[in-house]
């Protein structure tokens, strides 16, 4: 199935951060042949906005989701006061799951309130109102594989409806055994885009969406492809190659079988 594209907007800023691509700036290089891509563990900066006691308590799926939209919002040139956002994984904190899990195994089943407050799915979008003072609406997803595409999708329908930019943080972060034996997710990783209703100094593309019934791309580097198989979050890695090459096309993105995302671009 398909249908014409009737969900566009405006890509203003864009942050990435994953295994062998600390930025945007490192991860458009990667992804455009130059340098090829060498694995190498996500770097997360310290969340330096959180006040010091939830500095501490802040997870690695809180300090990537955080830094990716910061990130992206730094490269478009807005607060994030300014903006609603979305927040879109397919888990939640794999460690703090794992740890909540060996509480209820073993013969003291008290969980922590911490613990407890830091396991649930919107936790990253407390964490970023507390650390940027942002009071505008957000939204927390979950799709499983194609959690990238329901955030893109939602995005976009916030952006467009409201007539305001909007922030995508798309993002994941891994498990520890045993749970990383049936959810082999490696690394965290996350991936920030900021979406105008119009065309601005500052934006870097238009895009446009539709669904479809098209087998989702697959990237030309082996690598950079078990990548974004392995860490659902990037499954957009498509679309920033296609951002990254600053020329128009199209590529299919993973969503909810057998639909994908075709997603085309028109750079400025």
């Amino acid at each position: 199935m398909s249908a014409p594209h009737n969900l566009s907007a405006w890509i203003e800023g864009v942050g990435l951060i994953a295994p062998g691509m600390p930025d945007w700036a490192a991860g458009a290089a990667v992804l455009t042949g130059r340098p090829p891509f060498q694995n190498a563990p996500s770097v997360l900066p310290a969340p330096l906005l959180l006040p010091p006691a939830e500095r501490r308590r802040a997870s690695r799926v809180v300090r990537v989701a955080l830094a990716s939209g910061l990130a992206a919002l730094e490269h478009a040139g807005i607060e994030a006061t300014a903006v609603p956002a979305i927040f879109s994984a397919s888990t939640a904190d794999g460690h703090n799951c794992h740890a909540l899990c060996e509480t209820l195994a073993s013969d003291d089943h008290r969980v922590s309130p911490t613990r407890f407050h830091n396991s649930l799915h919107n936790t990253p979008a407390g964490y970023w109102s507390i650390a940027t003072g942002a009071m505008r609406a957000s939204q927390s997803l979950c799709a499983y594989d194609g959690s990238f595409s329901a955030g893109l999708l939602e995005a976009l329908v916030q952006a467009i409806t409201s007539q305001t930019p909007t922030l995508l943080v798309a993002y994941d972060a891994e498990y520890p055994e045993p749970l990383f034996s049936v959810r082999p997710i490696p690394d965290a990783a996350g991936i920030g885009l900021v979406l105008s209703p119009v065309q601005t100094p500052r934006s870097l593309a238009r895009i446009a969406v539709t669904l479809t019934d098209t087998p989702p791309d697959v990237l030309a580097e082996p690598a950079l492809d078990t990548l974004r198989t392995a860490i659902p979050a990037l499954r957009g890695l498509p679309l920033l190659g296609l951002l990254a090459a600053g020329s128009p096309g199209c590529v299919a993105l993973e969503y909810l079988a057998p639909l994908s995302l075709s997603v085309s671009l028109d750079p400025c």
